[in-house]
Protein backbone atom coordinates (compact mmCIF):
# COMPACT_ATOMS: atom_id res chain seq x y z
CA UNK A 1 0.00 0.00 0.00
CA UNK A 2 1.49 3.37 -0.82
CA UNK A 3 1.41 6.37 1.20
CA UNK A 4 -0.57 9.38 -0.21
CA UNK A 5 -0.68 12.83 1.41
CA UNK A 6 -2.83 15.82 0.43
CA UNK A 7 -4.01 19.50 1.77
CA UNK A 8 -6.87 18.42 3.51
CA UNK A 9 -8.53 22.27 4.15
CA UNK A 10 -10.13 24.58 1.53
CA UNK A 11 -8.11 26.44 -0.30
CA UNK A 12 -7.94 30.71 0.58
CA UNK A 13 -6.88 32.65 3.68
CA UNK A 14 -7.44 30.76 7.20
CA UNK A 15 -5.68 30.64 10.69
CA UNK A 16 -4.46 26.72 9.86
CA UNK A 17 -4.04 24.45 7.20
CA UNK A 18 -3.48 20.83 7.50
CA UNK A 19 -1.48 18.25 5.17
CA UNK A 20 -2.72 14.73 6.28
CA UNK A 21 -0.23 12.12 5.17
CA UNK A 22 -1.45 8.34 5.29
CA UNK A 23 0.19 5.23 5.23
CA UNK A 24 2.92 2.70 6.14
CA UNK A 25 5.64 5.66 5.74
CA UNK A 26 3.68 8.16 7.38
CA UNK A 27 5.57 7.95 10.44
CA UNK A 28 9.26 8.00 8.63
CA UNK A 29 8.08 10.64 6.25
CA UNK A 30 7.41 12.72 9.71
CA UNK A 31 10.44 11.83 11.48
CA UNK A 32 12.48 13.46 8.17
CA UNK A 33 10.38 16.56 7.83
CA UNK A 34 9.39 17.29 11.27
CA UNK A 35 12.12 19.05 13.66
CA UNK A 36 11.09 18.90 17.35
CA UNK A 37 11.95 17.97 21.01
CA UNK A 38 12.77 14.56 21.64
CA UNK A 39 11.36 11.99 21.58
CA UNK A 40 10.68 11.68 17.67
CA UNK A 41 6.98 11.46 15.81
CA UNK A 42 7.73 7.52 15.22
CA UNK A 43 8.43 7.18 19.14
CA UNK A 44 5.40 9.26 20.44
CA UNK A 45 2.26 7.42 21.52
CA UNK A 46 -0.63 7.60 18.97
CA UNK A 47 -3.01 10.80 19.44
CA UNK A 48 -0.57 12.85 20.61
CA UNK A 49 0.74 15.99 19.11
CA UNK A 50 4.42 18.16 18.79
CA UNK A 51 5.27 21.30 18.37
CA UNK A 52 8.66 22.36 16.24
CA UNK A 53 9.80 23.22 12.60
CA UNK A 54 8.58 21.61 9.40
CA UNK A 55 11.68 20.95 7.58
CA UNK A 56 12.90 20.14 4.29
CA UNK A 57 17.02 19.18 4.57
CA UNK A 58 18.48 22.47 6.38
CA UNK A 59 15.22 24.86 5.15
CA UNK A 60 12.27 26.23 7.60
CA UNK A 61 9.08 24.82 5.47
CA UNK A 62 7.16 26.55 8.59
CA UNK A 63 6.74 26.53 12.19
CA UNK A 64 3.29 24.41 13.86
CA UNK A 65 1.82 21.35 15.39
CA UNK A 66 2.32 17.71 14.03
CA UNK A 67 -0.86 15.12 15.19
CA UNK A 68 0.38 11.90 15.08
CA UNK A 69 -2.41 8.70 15.30
CA UNK A 70 -1.05 5.11 14.46
CA UNK A 71 -2.79 2.27 13.16
CA UNK A 72 -5.55 1.22 13.10
CA UNK A 73 -7.06 4.18 15.46
CA UNK A 74 -6.64 6.42 12.71
CA UNK A 75 -9.16 8.08 10.19
CA UNK A 76 -7.58 5.56 7.60
CA UNK A 77 -6.76 2.91 10.02
CA UNK A 78 -3.14 3.25 9.05
CA UNK A 79 -0.50 5.09 10.49
CA UNK A 80 -1.42 8.76 9.68
CA UNK A 81 0.22 12.34 10.47
CA UNK A 82 -1.04 16.11 10.40
CA UNK A 83 0.75 18.54 9.60
CA UNK A 84 -0.84 21.88 11.12
CA UNK A 85 0.90 24.67 9.40
CA UNK A 86 0.28 28.72 8.52
CA UNK A 87 -3.15 28.97 6.72
CA UNK A 88 -3.15 30.64 3.26
CA UNK A 89 -1.80 28.13 1.08
CA UNK A 90 1.56 28.40 0.30
CA UNK A 91 2.98 27.04 3.19
CA UNK A 92 0.61 23.72 3.15
CA UNK A 93 1.61 23.45 -1.05
CA UNK A 94 5.10 24.05 0.52
CA UNK A 95 4.69 20.96 2.84
CA UNK A 96 2.92 18.81 0.49
CA UNK A 97 5.69 18.84 -2.24
CA UNK A 98 8.82 17.95 0.76
CA UNK A 99 5.84 14.92 1.82
CA UNK A 100 5.91 14.16 -2.28
CA UNK A 101 9.82 13.99 -1.93
CA UNK A 102 9.65 12.04 0.94
CA UNK A 103 8.49 9.03 -0.90
CA UNK A 104 4.20 10.05 -0.20
CA UNK A 105 2.53 10.10 -3.71
CA UNK A 106 -0.42 12.91 -4.37
CA UNK A 107 -4.20 11.37 -2.76
CA UNK A 108 -6.67 10.98 -5.48
CA UNK A 109 -10.47 12.04 -4.92
CA UNK A 110 -11.83 10.39 -2.16
CA UNK A 111 -8.94 8.11 -1.15
CA UNK A 112 -8.81 8.53 2.26
CA UNK A 113 -12.25 7.27 2.92
CA UNK A 114 -11.98 4.71 0.44
CA UNK A 115 -8.90 3.17 2.64
CA UNK A 116 -11.41 3.71 5.29
CA UNK A 117 -14.17 1.73 4.10
CA UNK A 118 -11.49 -0.67 2.20
CA UNK A 119 -9.64 -1.01 5.76
CA UNK A 120 -13.34 -2.04 7.31
CA UNK A 121 -13.47 0.86 9.63
CA UNK A 122 -17.06 2.47 8.23
CA UNK A 123 -19.45 1.16 4.77
CA UNK A 124 -20.24 2.60 2.00
CA UNK A 125 -23.23 4.55 3.25
CA UNK A 126 -20.81 6.03 6.23
CA UNK A 127 -18.88 6.81 3.50
CA UNK A 128 -21.12 8.79 1.49
CA UNK A 129 -22.47 10.43 4.45
CA UNK A 130 -19.37 11.94 4.93
CA UNK A 131 -19.83 13.83 1.85
CA UNK A 132 -23.30 14.83 2.57
CA UNK A 133 -22.12 16.16 6.16
CA UNK A 134 -19.62 18.37 4.28
CA UNK A 135 -21.94 19.72 1.99
CA UNK A 136 -24.65 19.94 4.29
CA UNK A 137 -26.54 23.45 3.55
CA UNK A 138 -28.64 23.34 6.67
CA UNK A 139 -29.37 21.76 10.50
CA UNK A 140 -31.59 19.69 9.30
CA UNK A 141 -29.26 18.26 6.35
CA UNK A 142 -26.07 18.06 8.62
CA UNK A 143 -28.34 16.29 11.65
CA UNK A 144 -29.44 13.74 8.91
CA UNK A 145 -25.68 13.27 7.65
CA UNK A 146 -24.40 12.70 11.33
CA UNK A 147 -27.69 10.08 11.67
CA UNK A 148 -26.05 8.39 8.45
CA UNK A 149 -22.67 8.31 9.40
CA UNK A 150 -23.46 7.01 12.66
CA UNK A 151 -25.02 3.80 10.92
CA UNK A 152 -28.72 4.12 11.55
CA UNK A 153 -29.28 3.89 7.90
CA UNK A 154 -26.77 1.33 7.22
CA UNK A 155 -28.36 -1.14 10.46
CA UNK A 156 -31.84 -0.84 8.41
CA UNK A 157 -30.41 -1.78 5.23
CA UNK A 158 -28.26 -4.81 7.33
CA UNK A 159 -31.91 -5.62 8.85
CA UNK A 160 -33.11 -6.04 5.33
CA UNK A 161 -30.28 -7.75 4.08
CA UNK A 162 -30.17 -10.67 6.79
CA UNK A 163 -33.80 -11.29 6.84
CA UNK A 164 -33.32 -11.76 2.71
CA UNK A 165 -30.27 -13.84 3.60
CA UNK A 166 -32.46 -15.80 6.01
CA UNK A 167 -35.17 -16.32 3.39
CA UNK A 168 -32.73 -17.66 1.15
CA UNK A 169 -31.26 -20.22 3.70
CA UNK A 170 -35.11 -21.55 4.35
CA UNK A 171 -35.78 -21.62 0.67
CA UNK A 172 -32.72 -23.20 -0.56
CA UNK A 173 -33.35 -25.91 2.12
CA UNK A 174 -36.97 -26.72 0.67
CA UNK A 175 -35.02 -27.77 -2.14
CA UNK A 176 -33.48 -31.00 0.06
CA UNK A 177 -37.10 -32.05 1.11
CA UNK A 178 -38.56 -34.90 -1.39
CA UNK A 179 -41.89 -33.24 -2.51
CA UNK A 180 -43.89 -35.26 -0.31
CA UNK A 181 -42.13 -34.64 2.69
CA UNK A 182 -42.08 -30.64 2.68
CA UNK A 183 -43.36 -29.32 5.71
CA UNK A 184 -47.15 -27.38 4.45
CA UNK A 185 -46.05 -24.71 7.00
CA UNK A 186 -42.54 -23.95 5.22
CA UNK A 187 -43.78 -21.98 2.13
CA UNK A 188 -46.39 -20.32 3.58
CA UNK A 189 -43.98 -18.85 6.13
CA UNK A 190 -41.51 -17.62 3.66
CA UNK A 191 -44.06 -15.98 1.67
CA UNK A 192 -44.92 -13.93 5.32
CA UNK A 193 -41.26 -13.04 5.41
CA UNK A 194 -40.87 -11.68 2.31
CA UNK A 195 -43.69 -9.72 2.03
CA UNK A 196 -42.13 -8.33 5.36
CA UNK A 197 -38.94 -7.53 3.86
CA UNK A 198 -40.45 -6.26 0.44
CA UNK A 199 -42.19 -3.65 2.96
CA UNK A 200 -39.55 -2.41 4.71
CA UNK A 201 -37.77 -1.96 1.41
CA UNK A 202 -40.58 0.36 0.20
CA UNK A 203 -40.46 1.86 3.75
CA UNK A 204 -37.08 3.21 2.65
CA UNK A 205 -37.36 3.88 -0.92
CA UNK A 206 -40.25 6.48 0.07
CA UNK A 207 -37.31 8.56 1.98
CA UNK A 208 -36.29 9.17 -0.73
CA UNK A 209 -37.97 12.25 -2.04
CA UNK A 210 -36.16 13.77 1.69
CA UNK A 211 -33.06 12.66 0.87
CA UNK A 212 -33.39 14.43 -2.45
CA UNK A 213 -34.28 17.81 -0.70
CA UNK A 214 -31.64 17.79 2.04
CA UNK A 215 -28.97 16.79 -0.56
CA UNK A 216 -29.48 18.73 -3.38
CA UNK A 217 -32.15 21.40 -2.22
CA UNK A 218 -35.45 21.65 -3.42
CA UNK A 219 -35.94 23.61 -6.73
CA UNK A 220 -38.56 26.39 -6.17
CA UNK A 221 -39.48 27.93 -9.56
CA UNK A 222 -40.60 31.21 -9.54
CA UNK A 223 -43.02 31.60 -12.52
CA UNK A 224 -45.43 34.12 -14.24
CA UNK A 225 -46.05 36.90 -16.91
CA UNK A 226 -43.63 39.66 -16.64
CA UNK A 227 -43.58 42.26 -14.83
CA UNK A 228 -45.62 40.42 -11.84
CA UNK A 229 -43.09 40.99 -9.12
CA UNK A 230 -40.98 37.45 -9.59
CA UNK A 231 -37.95 39.54 -8.77
CA UNK A 232 -38.88 41.09 -6.03
CA UNK A 233 -40.22 38.03 -3.94
CA UNK A 234 -36.92 36.68 -5.10
CA UNK A 235 -35.14 39.37 -3.38
CA UNK A 236 -37.41 39.45 -0.56
CA UNK A 237 -36.97 36.22 0.25
CA UNK A 238 -33.41 36.60 -0.22
CA UNK A 239 -33.63 39.62 2.27
CA UNK A 240 -30.89 41.19 -0.26
CA UNK A 241 -31.00 42.70 -3.94
CA UNK A 242 -30.15 39.96 -6.14
CA UNK A 243 -32.00 40.57 -9.15
CA UNK A 244 -32.49 43.62 -11.05
CA UNK A 245 -36.09 44.86 -10.38
CA UNK A 246 -37.45 47.27 -13.19
CA UNK A 247 -41.07 48.18 -15.08
CA UNK A 248 -39.53 47.10 -18.22
CA UNK A 249 -41.21 44.32 -19.15
CA UNK A 250 -38.11 41.56 -20.08
CA UNK A 251 -36.01 42.63 -17.82
CA UNK A 252 -34.86 38.91 -16.43
CA UNK A 253 -33.92 37.27 -19.85
CA UNK A 254 -32.30 34.45 -18.49
CA UNK A 255 -32.85 32.40 -14.84
CA UNK A 256 -31.22 33.14 -11.78
CA UNK A 257 -30.19 30.80 -9.19
CA UNK A 258 -29.89 31.75 -5.22
CA UNK A 259 -29.65 29.96 -2.30
CA UNK A 260 -32.67 29.78 0.69
CA UNK A 261 -33.13 28.14 4.06
CA UNK A 262 -36.64 27.51 4.82
CA UNK A 263 -37.00 25.60 8.43
CA UNK A 264 -33.94 23.88 8.03
CA UNK A 265 -34.86 22.76 4.18
CA UNK A 266 -32.32 24.16 1.79
CA UNK A 267 -33.77 25.45 -1.37
CA UNK A 268 -32.93 26.93 -5.22
CA UNK A 269 -34.58 29.57 -5.47
CA UNK A 270 -34.87 30.56 -9.34
CA UNK A 271 -35.93 33.48 -10.72
CA UNK A 272 -37.32 32.90 -14.25
CA UNK A 273 -38.10 34.83 -17.57
CA UNK A 274 -41.60 36.24 -18.05
CA UNK A 275 -44.20 33.96 -19.71
CA UNK A 276 -45.34 35.84 -22.84
CA UNK A 277 -45.11 35.86 -26.06
CA UNK A 278 -41.18 36.19 -26.76
CA UNK A 279 -40.50 39.20 -28.65
CA UNK A 280 -36.86 38.27 -29.69
CA UNK A 281 -34.64 35.23 -29.56
CA UNK A 282 -32.76 35.92 -26.71
CA UNK A 283 -35.70 36.19 -24.60
CA UNK A 284 -37.47 33.33 -26.73
CA UNK A 285 -34.33 31.23 -25.41
CA UNK A 286 -35.16 32.40 -21.63
CA UNK A 287 -38.42 30.95 -21.91
CA UNK A 288 -37.50 27.97 -23.26
CA UNK A 289 -35.25 27.56 -20.22
CA UNK A 290 -37.84 28.62 -17.85
CA UNK A 291 -40.25 25.61 -19.13
CA UNK A 292 -37.25 23.41 -18.67
CA UNK A 293 -36.50 24.91 -14.88
CA UNK A 294 -40.96 23.96 -14.54
CA UNK A 295 -40.27 20.03 -15.46
CA UNK A 296 -37.90 19.48 -13.00
CA UNK A 297 -39.34 21.25 -9.86
CA UNK A 298 -39.55 20.26 -6.55
CA UNK A 299 -42.04 23.08 -5.88
CA UNK A 300 -43.84 25.66 -8.40
CA UNK A 301 -44.30 29.22 -7.29
CA UNK A 302 -46.50 31.11 -10.18
CA UNK A 303 -47.56 35.01 -9.20
CA UNK A 304 -50.43 36.82 -11.17
CA UNK A 305 -50.78 40.54 -11.23
CA UNK A 306 -54.23 41.28 -9.73
CA UNK A 307 -53.82 44.96 -10.97
CA UNK A 308 -54.04 43.61 -14.69
CA UNK A 309 -56.91 41.85 -16.40
CA UNK A 310 -56.36 37.97 -17.17
CA UNK A 311 -55.97 36.61 -20.71
CA UNK A 312 -55.07 33.98 -22.75
CA UNK A 313 -51.47 33.85 -21.76
CA UNK A 314 -52.93 33.44 -18.24
CA UNK A 315 -54.67 30.58 -18.71
CA UNK A 316 -52.60 28.96 -20.83
CA UNK A 317 -49.61 29.20 -17.88
CA UNK A 318 -52.33 27.71 -15.20
CA UNK A 319 -52.21 24.66 -17.53
CA UNK A 320 -48.43 24.20 -15.60
CA UNK A 321 -49.84 24.06 -11.90
CA UNK A 322 -50.03 20.52 -10.71
CA UNK A 323 -51.96 19.99 -7.67
CA UNK A 324 -49.32 19.11 -4.32
CA UNK A 325 -46.58 21.23 -6.23
CA UNK A 326 -47.37 24.32 -6.60
CA UNK A 327 -48.48 27.86 -5.30
CA UNK A 328 -50.26 30.39 -6.97
CA UNK A 329 -49.19 34.59 -5.73
CA UNK A 330 -51.90 36.58 -6.56
CA UNK A 331 -49.73 39.84 -6.03
CA UNK A 332 -50.29 43.40 -6.31
CA UNK A 333 -53.01 43.76 -3.65
CA UNK A 334 -52.32 47.33 -3.21
CA UNK A 335 -53.32 48.46 -6.46
CA UNK A 336 -56.92 48.20 -7.91
CA UNK A 337 -58.14 44.91 -8.64
CA UNK A 338 -58.70 44.41 -12.25
CA UNK A 339 -57.60 40.30 -12.37
CA UNK A 340 -61.01 38.12 -12.37
CA UNK A 341 -61.23 34.72 -13.45
CA UNK A 342 -64.40 32.46 -12.99
CA UNK A 343 -62.59 29.58 -11.82
CA UNK A 344 -59.10 29.28 -10.03
CA UNK A 345 -57.41 25.77 -10.51
CA UNK A 346 -58.32 23.08 -9.03
CA UNK A 347 -56.13 21.97 -5.87
CA UNK A 348 -54.05 24.90 -5.52
CA UNK A 349 -53.64 26.92 -2.52
CA UNK A 350 -53.71 30.65 -3.41
CA UNK A 351 -51.87 33.79 -1.22
CA UNK A 352 -52.83 37.11 -2.08
CA UNK A 353 -49.62 39.40 -1.47
CA UNK A 354 -48.38 43.06 -2.08
CA UNK A 355 -44.88 41.45 -2.68
CA UNK A 356 -42.87 44.89 -2.31
CA UNK A 357 -44.23 46.14 0.77
CA UNK A 358 -44.02 42.69 2.06
CA UNK A 359 -47.75 42.03 2.55
CA UNK A 360 -48.90 38.40 2.53
CA UNK A 361 -45.10 37.24 3.32
CA UNK A 362 -46.21 35.35 5.94
CA UNK A 363 -48.77 33.18 4.40
CA UNK A 364 -46.38 32.40 1.60
CA UNK A 365 -43.96 31.07 3.76
CA UNK A 366 -46.42 29.19 5.45
CA UNK A 367 -48.38 27.96 2.21
CA UNK A 368 -44.07 26.69 0.91
CA UNK A 369 -44.03 24.95 4.26
CA UNK A 370 -47.12 23.34 3.80
CA UNK A 371 -46.74 22.02 0.43
CA UNK A 372 -42.90 20.59 1.20
CA UNK A 373 -44.67 18.93 4.57
CA UNK A 374 -46.09 16.44 1.78
CA UNK A 375 -42.60 14.90 1.27
CA UNK A 376 -40.85 16.26 4.68
CA UNK A 377 -42.42 16.04 7.83
CA UNK A 378 -41.02 19.51 8.98
CA UNK A 379 -42.50 18.43 12.91
CA UNK A 380 -40.35 15.74 13.02
CA UNK A 381 -36.56 15.38 13.74
CA UNK A 382 -34.22 14.68 11.17
CA UNK A 383 -33.34 11.26 10.37
CA UNK A 384 -31.00 9.25 7.83
CA UNK A 385 -32.34 9.20 4.47
CA UNK A 386 -31.70 7.29 1.17
CA UNK A 387 -29.70 8.87 -2.10
CA UNK A 388 -30.33 8.43 -5.44
CA UNK A 389 -27.67 5.46 -5.58
CA UNK A 390 -29.39 4.08 -3.03
CA UNK A 391 -32.85 4.32 -4.67
CA UNK A 392 -31.72 3.24 -7.92
CA UNK A 393 -30.72 -0.25 -6.32
CA UNK A 394 -33.65 -0.66 -4.20
CA UNK A 395 -35.84 -0.46 -7.42
CA UNK A 396 -34.19 -3.26 -8.93
CA UNK A 397 -34.15 -5.20 -5.42
CA UNK A 398 -37.93 -4.57 -5.44
CA UNK A 399 -38.47 -5.81 -8.72
CA UNK A 400 -37.06 -8.96 -7.63
CA UNK A 401 -38.90 -9.19 -4.72
CA UNK A 402 -41.98 -8.59 -6.26
CA UNK A 403 -41.21 -11.48 -8.79
CA UNK A 404 -40.47 -13.71 -5.95
CA UNK A 405 -43.53 -12.90 -4.52
CA UNK A 406 -45.45 -14.09 -7.75
CA UNK A 407 -43.45 -17.05 -7.75
CA UNK A 408 -44.01 -17.99 -4.25
CA UNK A 409 -48.32 -16.86 -4.96
CA UNK A 410 -48.73 -19.36 -7.72
CA UNK A 411 -50.59 -22.92 -7.39
CA UNK A 412 -47.62 -25.00 -8.59
CA UNK A 413 -45.13 -23.53 -5.68
CA UNK A 414 -42.39 -26.87 -6.25
CA UNK A 415 -41.55 -25.76 -9.56
CA UNK A 416 -41.21 -22.06 -8.90
CA UNK A 417 -39.09 -22.54 -5.82
CA UNK A 418 -36.20 -23.42 -8.29
CA UNK A 419 -36.76 -20.10 -10.39
CA UNK A 420 -37.08 -18.25 -7.24
CA UNK A 421 -33.02 -18.93 -6.21
CA UNK A 422 -31.63 -16.85 -8.91
CA UNK A 423 -34.51 -13.47 -8.10
CA UNK A 424 -33.44 -14.20 -4.50
CA UNK A 425 -29.21 -14.19 -5.37
CA UNK A 426 -29.56 -11.03 -7.20
CA UNK A 427 -31.47 -9.11 -5.29
CA UNK A 428 -28.73 -9.89 -1.94
CA UNK A 429 -26.17 -9.02 -4.41
CA UNK A 430 -27.79 -5.56 -5.37
CA UNK A 431 -28.49 -5.07 -1.67
CA UNK A 432 -24.91 -5.55 -0.66
CA UNK A 433 -23.87 -3.20 -2.97
CA UNK A 434 -25.61 -0.37 -0.77
CA UNK A 435 -23.18 -0.95 2.62
CA UNK A 436 -20.49 -2.43 0.32
CA UNK A 437 -20.92 -6.24 1.74
CA UNK A 438 -21.19 -6.61 -2.32
CA UNK A 439 -18.53 -4.12 -3.95
CA UNK A 440 -16.67 -4.11 -7.38
CA UNK A 441 -14.09 -1.26 -8.44
CA UNK A 442 -16.74 1.04 -10.86
CA UNK A 443 -18.78 1.05 -7.57
CA UNK A 444 -15.97 2.68 -5.97
CA UNK A 445 -15.19 4.78 -8.38
CA UNK A 446 -18.47 6.05 -8.96
CA UNK A 447 -18.51 6.70 -5.26
CA UNK A 448 -15.57 8.44 -4.54
CA UNK A 449 -15.45 10.11 -7.58
CA UNK A 450 -18.24 12.88 -6.16
CA UNK A 451 -15.17 13.25 -2.98
CA UNK A 452 -12.82 16.12 -2.42
CA UNK A 453 -9.27 15.42 -2.14
CA UNK A 454 -8.70 16.06 0.94
CA UNK A 455 -11.12 13.51 1.77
Amino acid sequence: METIAAIITAPGEAGVSIVRVSGPDALLIADRLFACAAPRPSERKSHTFAYGKIMDGEEVLDEGLLLIFKAPHSYTTEDVVEFQCHGGGTSARRVLRSCFHAGARAADAGEFTRRAFLNGRIDLVQAEAIMDLVRSHSDRSQIAALEQLEGKLSHSVDKIYDDLLAIAAQLEATLDFPEDELPESIIPTIHRNLKLVLSSVESLMATWNEGHVLRDGALVVLSGKPNVGKSTLLNTLLGHERAIVSNIAGTTRDSIEESFILEGIPMRLVDTAGLREAVDVIEQAGISRTKQYLEKADLHIHLVDLSQEADQQTFENFNDLVPGKSILVCNKTDLPRLFHVEQWPAGIPRVETAIKDEVGYNELKEALKTVLSSSIDLSARPHAVISERHRLVFVDVKAELVLLDELLSADVPDENLVLAIPSLREALMRLGEVTGREYHEDLLDEVFSTFCIGK
